[in-house]
């Protein structure tokens, strides 16, 4: 019998370390694959019910083939003024396109600029060339670089998603790399193992690529979206929440090693004891990333069911293939730092029993300076912009698209190549016409012909409407450009019988922007909520809940504030993108809410034995290496998303790397702790915990399995 149940012990664990190496060999390769399934089509991540959207519908069918513009620029070499000669062999050389592979719809002849020194022609492009669009533009940029005495370059919607698509190629393998290798080293360095960092790593390898694999079916079926920036999130969020469930309970594994010898047993204890916690935290997080569904950006709702998806396998390899290997490689997973008995008390961490011992000494003067330092970094909070970054911001290196939009921009309308285009009805196309070009800001209004161009003839009139073409003064992408697009609408909507709509690239980033504004305003407190339901049932209290999601707010915009100064005065970012402080709150609110959860959970469970008091020390002693271990590693995860050149990365990357560190080094650390000391057993009600003198024997813990 004995021998039956030691057969049975180790049977567990080798089979689930097979079915996760079946898992491994055949799903890992997906964590490569996810790209095939993925857009960077942006016009696909608009807000569902705005107006640019409802435009972007209606002008399909005034367009005789779908079609993404290039714009092609020309500029004399010497700075002088285009002759009529050059003139005509740009006009030719852009016609010599007609009917070559990718080329889509009428093409324009060379328009002068007003100064006489620059050229500009619209090639309109097939929208689904994928893969194959750098080299379309190729032969667009070597046609037209043919004219004597003239320099190409290539601007528009077509040339930014050319960029946009380079920037994100090799996400799979570059950031994947990045990340790993940080976790590798960090790990290495603070628990100086040789084994456990690879085993750790080979989870979250794991968890990734089941993660990939799942979402890939979804995608491949139209269920979820992805783009080339939730693919690097999803890639991220995977690595650093395996890794931080991974030490948690790794560290557990450890304390019951050294207590009991047996590492079955072990094993079994360190999935019990901190299962608990890997779960809450991780259903935070998942849940506040579903939250995103509420969210009328397409983009957001997709990164929502994606990111859910890969924190419950990050969950399911935390929780059974790392106890499995544990339970087989016992002391040596952790060679040559083996377990040592006074791992299995609070004696062996000395660094933090200092911590500890300084904010039970004087708690109040802890807490109370803490919070200043985040009430000072949280007043800068206000001056962090959210309206959208410029053209020329958007991406963190040189790219051809935004040097070929500053020399547009220089000899045209800052708005040529991406008008606003107005859908109205044809009765009342000359008012709206004029209304139009009434209005401050708009250099010019002209309605779209049967060849699909501007200008020149009757309108074309589909379905008893016609679109009119406006070309704006200012930069398509600029706040000056906003402010018209906003005025427009209200003089277009205010006449009689037009039905006008107004969209185009400017009305959907103004449009993006009112409606990640409305988002934050819905999101933030459903993600406050849910956070705070989780953890009152796990803590059973009242109060410590509320104190955690205070704090973690807080923490929330002292990063904020600091992000502001970074971004405006080291980074040079005029601003950030609209959905940046939604993403950072997301992200920072609900993984910082995870150390606070091994944080209390553990201060619960020695507060049953030795109080409050004791039970607030104690905790902060024993999970106080592995949880500023565990934030550490998520944020230079994190951080790793700086490898792909474009600013909302980086920023998402800095805000929550920041905030995380800023999380685990000062409030989990010093804030929390001394919070809960000053205000006693009160900060438990209303559990047994809350009523002075010992816990009831209830609910004292059952000591570990033998």
């Amino acid at each position: 019998m004995k021998a039956t149940s030691r057969r049975l012990r180790w049977l567990v664990p080798a089979v689930l370390l097979v079915i996760w190496l079946g898992i491994g060999g055949t799903l890992g390769p997906y964590a490569g694959k996810l790209g095939e399934v993925a857009t960077n089509d942006q016009a696909a991540f608009l807000p569902q019910s705005a107006e640019s959207t409802k435009v972007l519908e209606a002008r399909a069918a005034f367009d005789r083939a779908d079609s993404v513009p290039a714009v092609v620029v020309w500029q004399s070499r010497d700075g002088g003024t285009v002759t009529e000669g050059q003139q005509r062999e740009a006009t030719r050389a852009v016609a010599s396109l007609a009917g070559q592979r990718g080329v889509s719809g009428p093409l324009s002849p060379a328009l002068r600029s007003d100064d006489g020194r620059a050229l500009q022609a619209v090639v309109p492009l097939a929208p689904d060339l994928g893969e194959r669009l750098p080299s379309v533009l190729d032969e667009v940029r070597t046609a037209s670089g043919g004219v004597p005495g003239l320099t190409a370059l290539i601007a528009g919607p077509a040339a930014t998603q050319a960029d946009l698509a380079d920037a994100f190629s090799g996400i799979d393998g570059l950031l994947l790399g990045v990340a790993l290798a940080a976790v590798l080293l960090i790990l290495l360095l603070v628990y100086r193992s040789v084994l456990l960092p690879l085993v750790i790593i080979i989870s979250a390898v794991f968890a990734l690529g089941l993660a990939c694999a799942v979402v890939y079916a979804l995608a491949a079926h139209g269920v979820v979206r992805v783009d080339g920036q939730v693919q690097g999130i999803l890639s991220i969020l995977v690595i650093g929440a395996t890794t931080d469930y991974a030490l948690l309970l790794a560290a557990r594994f450890r304390e019951e090693l050294a207590a009991c010898g047996d590492r079955t047993a072990a094993a079994r204890a360190a999935v019990r004891r901190s299962a608990g916690a890997i779960t809450a935290s991780a259903a935070t997080v998942a849940l506040a990333l579903l939250a995103l569904l509420a969210s009328d950006l397409t983009n957001n709702r997709a990164l929502g069911p994606v990111g859910a998806i890969g924190i419950v396998c990050a969950v399911l390899s935390s929780l059974t293939f790392l106890p499995a290997v544990l339970a087989l490689l016992g002391r040596t997973a952790f060679w040559p730092a083996t377990p040592q008995p006074d791992d299995a008390t609070t004696e062996g961490h000395r660094v933090w029993r200092r911590v500890a011992a300084v904010i039970d000494r004087a708690p109040r003067r802890v807490w109370a300076s803490t919070t200043l330092l985040l009430l000072v970094l949280a007043a800068f909070a206000p001056g962090l912009r959210s309206q959208g970054v410029p053209l020329d911001e958007i991406f963190v290196k040189d790219v051809p698209s935004v040097a070929a939009q500053e020399v547009l921009g220089r000899h045209f309308p800052g708005g040529s190549g991406q008008p606003a285009v107005i859908i109205a009805d044809a009765a009342a196309a000359p008012r709206v016409q004029a209304a139009a070009r009434a209005t401050d800001g708009v250099a010019r209004a002209e309605t779209v012909g049967p060849s699909g161009r501007p200008g020149g003839g009757e309108p074309a009139v589909v379905d008893g409407r016609v679109r009119v073409d406006a070309t704006l003064e200012d930069a398509a992408d600029s706040d000056a450009a906003k402010r018209t697009i906003a005025h427009l609408r209200t003089r277009l909507h205010a006449l009689p019988d037009a039905h006008a709509l107004v969209g185009g690239y400017t009305a959907q980033k103004y449009d993006t922007e009112l409606t990640a504004a409305r988002d934050r305003t819905l999101i933030v407190p459903v993600v406050l909520g849910i956070i705070l339901l989780i953890l009152v049932g796990l803590l059973r209290s009242l109060l410590v809940p509320v104190l955690l999601v205070a704090t973690v707010a807080l923490n929330f915009l002292a990063t904020l504030g600091v992000s502001a100064l970074v971004f405006e005065h080291l980074l040079g970012f005029s601003g950030t993108d609209a959905s940046v402080p939604l993403y950072g709150f997301v992200f920072l609110v609900a993984l910082g809410v995870d150390y606070n959860i091994f944080l209390m959970s553990r201060v619960r469970e020695e507060s049953l034995v030795h109080g409050v008091r004791g039970g607030v020390v104690r905790g902060l002693t024993a999970t106080g290496g592995v949880i500023t271990s565990a934030g550490v590693v998520l944020a230079a995860t994190f951080a790793a998303l700086m490898v792909i050149p474009l600013a909302f990365l980086l920023q998402i990357a800095f805000i929550v790397a920041f905030g995380v560190l800023l999380d685990t080094l000062v409030v989990r650390s010093l804030l929390v702790p001394a919070l809960v000391i000053d205000c006693g057993p009160l900060s438990w009600w209303p559990s047994a915990l809350s009523r002075p003198g010992l816990p009831h024997p209830a609910e004292a813990p059952r000591p570990a399995s033998p």
